[in-house]
């Protein structure tokens, strides 16, 4: 091959944005120079799924170029850092000592490809997950390719082109109207009048088409209006199967036309916010709150969160809601915003260290009930409280926001102020904006589009990099295997902090051990219970009950007992590597036989939905692809025909459904009913 028809090859590669097929390397392909060579190397490595980096150069006696060698990204092995040098960052260990290289010989100003090794000691990038390759990036079109994906907000518009901008068709750089408005969102009042349920409803079936799992429901009044709307896609049912067990619901977002936008979100196995939903609600009535939980129980198959969170605001109402739709729910309240309305309500005490100091007391570090009670009359009686209406309204909700009465209730610390402000900035940005339903619907989904490309470049994080131990020792190396990078951190923080911790044993009868443990500087005395036949361990402090990881004190006993790797039974797989490889769901809320049956199905469905999601993804990539999944679904299909069990499923399913179509029509007076005496 000549260097005049690799050049074209390399030139017509970049314009076509290197996401095709590509050729397979050859010994003895030629290009001109090291760039050429680099760039044949790198988009060949974009499309095996790995990165490169250059390696050995070797010169003539002229110091001319004689061979470059270019490696794969993983070869060698992370040399170990300096204890004496301080780190800001400590980075991931992507090292895996892969010997795959490319070599280059130079002979006569022609860079001559002379030695290939393609075996890889590691798996490869998927398709979608390409784009964060070190050295792809360096790849014109995949650059282009990121800063879409960053465009919706992830980067400012002075760095970036609005993604809002691409959606509603305006020019990034007018700015000739209001500053506090970017122009494309821009929409008089006339316009706004116009628009109406019907043109969300549109939008709703044309998502519908596109996503045959996306789910909507509607709710009318009596004249025939439409009042509430909830609505979500395929992927957040997916997600909910995984993390459905903690949901926070807000309320405090409005549209222009007066609806209350209320998103559910939850957080993933990377500590992360997703999406489970969305909805318009008229009003903040208990009715409708009533139709709006039990509509999103429908679309999750009726599986029910362990722990809901919610704003403040019409807490009551909200209340009464849960407890007839979620009875096996814990509400709490969102700590975030219960500390933003304190500066409203005491804002003169809030400046007040002392206060201060007293109230996160009440908010934050009481572990039982009666330290509660005992810390709140304190703090009432000490800055003369008794008549503050809001501090009263406050403690008739204590068992929703006090740790002291839900540490035995599993919650990801989703209430924390961190997780709270995150969620808060979901609509910030559109919230004060005068913008119609389906631009707002459209802004919900570029937000949610975000928060999946972050789950995508995390995930590839964890695929392709280690954590860097601070110690070299079993229990370090079994977390680090088992969590994400994320739960790793946190997991780490709390091994770490055990030389803080001092126990003693307090009793045991050989197989039964009983501990307390006080952390250096504090007071408070920790209970650990540890069984050494079954290895079970809790601790008081409740950490693994609310968080799902060990605590110092339960890691300082198993440190003590030479454990070099977690018990089974403490890793919790939601927040582990493989958490989306199957559906982390509960039967528990299943009491009769007929609904047993519907959630065994639903369950089957969502292993299903799963499984098949990611083939469907893969095999839309290409033409061939796709040939290729309607192949097998359609043996699959003949399969199904030819299985018994299945075909007399199906044969159930079809009587039951005769009989509520005739159901239907007796109610209506359709159709007659049967006569006792015929």
């Amino acid at each position: 091959m000549d260097s005049d028809f690799q050049s074209k090859s390399l030139e017509k590669s970049d314009k076509e944005a290197l996401f095709g097929e590509s050729d397979e390397l050859r010994v003895g392909m030629e290009v001109s120079d090291e760039s050429e060579a680099y760039q044949l190397c790198n988009t060949y490595a974009f499309n095996k799924g790995f990165s490169i980096r250059k390696g050995h150069l070797r010169r003539d006696s002229q110091n001319n170029v004689r061979q470059r060698e270019f490696l794969c990204s993983k070869e060698g092995f992370q040399v170990d850092e300096d204890l004496c040098e301080a780190k800001k960052v400590r980075r991931l260990d992507t090292r895996t000592g892969c010997k795959a290289v490319i070599r280059f010989t130079v002979e006569n100003g022609m860079w001559k490809l002379s030695y290939i090794n393609p075996v890889h000691n590691h798996e490869f990038a998927k398709p979608e997950e390409r784009q964060f390759l070190r050295s792809g990036r360096n790849i014109p079109s995949v650059r282009a390719n990121i800063l879409g994906s960053k465009s919706d907000g992830s980067i400012r518009t002075a760095k970036s082109h609005s993604y809002l901008g691409k959606e509603f068709g305006c020019d990034e750089n007018d700015r000739s109207t209001n500053k506090d408005l970017p122009n494309c969102l821009q929409r008089s009042k006339d316009e706004m009048i116009e628009q109406n349920g019907q043109s969300l409803i549109n939008y709703f079936k044309h998502k519908q088409m596109e996503d045959p799992n996306f789910f909507y429901s509607v709710q009318v009044d009596q004249f025939s209006r439409i009042t509430n709307y909830f609505w979500r896609d395929g992927r957040s049912k997916l997600d909910y199967d995984c993390f459905g067990d903690v949901v926070c619901f807000e309320t405090t977002f409005r549209t222009n036309s007066n609806l209350v936008c209320s998103p559910f979100l939850g957080v993933n196995h990377h500590w992360k916010n997703i999406s489970f939903g969305c909805a318009f609600l008229l009003d903040e009535s208990a009715d409708s709150f009533v139709w709006l939980f039990e509509t999103f129980l429908e679309s999750m198959g009726n599986k029910q969160p362990k722990t809901i969170f919610t704003d403040e605001d019409k807490a009551m109402e909200k209340a009464k809601a849960i407890e007839t739709v979620f009875p096996e729910t814990r509400h709490r309240l969102c700590n975030w915003q219960i500390s933003k309305n304190a500066t409203q309500h005491l804002a003169s005490l809030c400046a007040d260290p002392e206060f201060k100091k007293h109230f996160n007391k009440c908010f934050l570090d009481c572990f039982t009930e009666v330290e509660f009670q005992n810390s709140w009359d304190d703090m009432i009686k000490m800055f003369n409280l008794e008549s503050n209406s809001w501090l009263k309204m406050l403690y008739s909700l204590r068992e929703k926001w006090c740790p002291a009465f839900s540490l035995d209730t599993f919650s990801a610390n989703i209430g924390s102020s961190q997780r709270g402000e995150n969620t808060n900035t979901i609509f910030h940005q559109v919230s004060r904006k005068t913008v119609d339903l389906v631009s707002f619907v459209q802004h919900y989904e570029l937000k949610t589009k975000k928060m999946r490309f972050t789950e995508l470049e995390e995930d590839f994080r964890f695929k392709n990099a280690m954590p860097h131990l601070r110690v070299n020792s079993g229990i370090f190396k079994h977390a680090a295997t088992e969590y994400t990078v994320k739960m790793y951190s946190f997991f780490e923080n709390e091994l770490m902090s055990i030389f803080g911790v001092r126990m003693v044993e307090v009793s045991n009868d050989g197989n039964q051990y009983i501990y307390e443990a006080i952390e250096e500087g504090l007071q408070r005395v920790y209970m650990i219970q540890y069984n050494c036949t079954t290895s079970m361990i809790s601790c008081s402090c409740k950490l693994f009950e609310s968080m799902g990881l060990l605590c110092r004190h339960a890691l300082k006993v198993l440190d003590f007992k030479n454990y070099t790797s977690i018990p089974t039974q403490y890793i919790v797989k939601r927040w582990t590597k493989g958490a989306k490889k199957g559906i982390v769901v509960s039967n528990e809320f299943c009491k009769s036989s007929y609904r047993k049956a519907k959630s065994a199905q639903s369950l089957r469905l969502s292993e299903l939905m799963h499984e098949g999601n990611n083939v469907f993804s893969i095999g839309s990539l290409c033409d061939s692809g796709t040939r290729i999944v309607r192949q097998k679904l359609a043996e699959t299909m003949k399969l199904l025909e030819s299985d018994e069990e299945t075909t007399n499923m199906l044969g159930s399913l079809s009587k039951v459904d005769d009989q509520s179509v005739r159901d239907v029509l007796l109610d209506n007076g359709s159709v007659e009913s049967p006569s006792c005496d015929g």
